[in-house]
C-alpha cells in the first residue's frame, strides 16, 4: 500500500482521467498486497476505501475492529469479473493506510467504555473525545476523495464510524439521501452515554442539514422511542423485516419492492450498510446479530435496482463486519459489489 499520509488527507491526488493503468490478468491468482490483489494505489484509484478499526462504543459482541485486515485478506479470492458491473477493478480500487494511531485509541477507549457504563464521567467525556477525532479523520478523508471527483468508502469497526463521512457527503451533495441498510434503526440519542454511539448514528445524522432522505431496510430490532422519532420526521422512510414479509407473502416479487425503496431516494444517495442487515448465516460473528433480515440475492437486488435507477452512488460505507474466514469473505464480497456499483452509477447518472 502507499506510504502514510497526514491525518487531514491533504495531500494532492490525481484526477479520475489521471488513474494510472494497470495490465494484469485478473484471471490469475491474486497477488497478495493490494485491496483484491489489485495495484492501484490510493493516489490512482477510482475508489478509494479507508480502514477504520474502532469499537468503542460496541454495546455487545466485538471483533469488528479487526474486520478491514480480514476483509483485504478474503478479498484476494474475489473474482474480478462481475455478471452485473463488469469488471470494476479497472477504474482502481484501493485501501487507503490506516492511521498509525487508531488501532492504540480503539484499545483504550475499550477499557474506558466499560467504565463509563458503570458511571464514570471522565472515562466517558474521553470516549467521546475518541469519538470525535475519528469523525473528524473520517470527514477529511471523505472530503479529500470527494473532492478530486473519486468515491470515497469506509470500512469498520463499529457503525459510529461513518459520521465524518456523511458530513462531508451532505457537504458537497446537499439534498443528499442515505440508503441504510441494517437490523437496527441505530436512532437512539446518546445510547448508553455514548453522544457518537453505533446505536446513534442515524440520529447524529438526522441532525445534518444537508440530509434530504434516510431509507432505513432490513429493521427487525426497534425501540420505542425510534418508531416515535422516524414517525415524527418526514424525511425517514423505513422498510422493516415485517414490510418484506407482506411483500413476499402477497407473491410480489422482490424486484418490486426494491424498486419501491429506491423510489424513495434523491439523486445523490450514499450507501450504509451495516452487516447485520442481512442474515446472520451471513454474518454469524458481527457484534449483534437478530433473526431474520435481507438473504444475499436481495441485497444484491437492491444495489442493483439503486444502480441501475440513474442516481449518483457518492460513497459508502460497510460496518460490523466480524473477523471470522466467513464473515470476512462475505464482507470482502460486499465491499466488490458496493464498489462497482458505485462505479457504474457515475455513468447512468451523467
Amino acid at each position: 500500500m502507499a506510504s502514510d499520509r497526514s491525518d487531514e488527507y491533504t495531500t494532492p491526488l490525481r484526477h479520475p482521467e489521471q488513474h494510472v493503468s494497470y495490465e494484469i490478468d485478473p484471471d490469475a491468482p491474486a497477488d497478495e498486497g493490494g485491496l483484491f490483489g489489485l495495484p492501484h494505489a490510493p493516489d490512482d484509484a477510482a475508489v478509494v476505501v479507508l480502514p477504520v478499526p474502532f469499537e468503542a462504543t460496541a454495546s455487545s459482541g466485538h471483533g469488528t475492529a479487526d474486520a478491514p485486515p480480514a476483509v483485504l485478506e478474503a478479498s484476494y479470492q474475489v473474482d474480478l469479473s462481475d455478471p452485473e458491473t463488469g469488471e470494476p477493478w479497472r477504474q482502481g480500487i484501493a485501501l487507503a493506510d490506516e492511521a498509525p494511531w487508531m488501532r492504540a485509541l480503539d484499545e483504550r477507549c475499550l477499557g474506558l467504555a466499560e467504565r463509563a457504563r458503570h458511571g464514570d464521567a471522565e472515562a466517558l467525556a474521553e470516549v467521546n473525545a475518541a469519538s470525535d477525532r475519528v469523525a473528524d479523520h473520517v470527514e477529511a478523508f471523505t472530503s479529500a476523495i470527494l473532492d478530486d471527483g473519486r468515491i470515497p468508502g469506509i470500512l469498520g469497526g463499529d457503525h459510529s464510524v461513518p459520521l465524518g463521512a456523511f458530513r462531508a457527503a451532505t457537504a458537497r451533495y446537499p439534498g443528499m439521501g442515505i440508503l441504510h441498510v441494517d437490523a437496527h434503526a441505530d436512532l437512539r440519542v446518546a445510547y448508553e452515554g455514548f453522544t457518537q454511539s453505533h446505536a446513534s448514528i442515524f440520529y447524529n445524522a438526522l441532525q445534518l442539514p444537508g440530509l434530504e432522505a434516510l431509507v432505513q431496510v432490513g429493521l427487525r430490532d426497534l425501540g420505542r422511542k425510534e418508531r416515535a422519532l422516524a414517525a415524527a420526521d418526514d424525511r425517514v422512510s423505513w422498510f422493516t423485516e415485517q414490510t418484506l414479509m407482506a411483500h413476499e407473502h402477497s407473491g410480489r416479487g422482490f424486484g418490486e419492492l426494491a424498486d419501491a425503496i429506491v423510489g424513495c431516494l434523491p439523486k445523490h444517495v450514499w450507501i450504509s450498510f451495516d452487516i447485520d442487515g442481512l442474515d446472520p448465516a451471513l454474518c454469524p460473528g458481527t457484534g449483534t446479530p437478530v433473526p431474520g433480515g435481507l438473504s444475499w440475492r436481495e441485497a444484491m437486488g437492491l444495489l442493483s435496482a439503486l444502480g441501475r435507477s440513474g442516481r449518483h452512488i457518492v460513497g459508502f460505507d460497510l460496518c460490523e463486519v466480524g473477523s471470522t474466514s466467513w464473515d470476512a469473505n462475505v464482507g470482502a464480497r460486499l465491499l466488490y459489489k458496493l464498489s462497482g456499483w458505485a462505479l457504474a452509477s457515475q455513468s447512468e447518472a451523467s
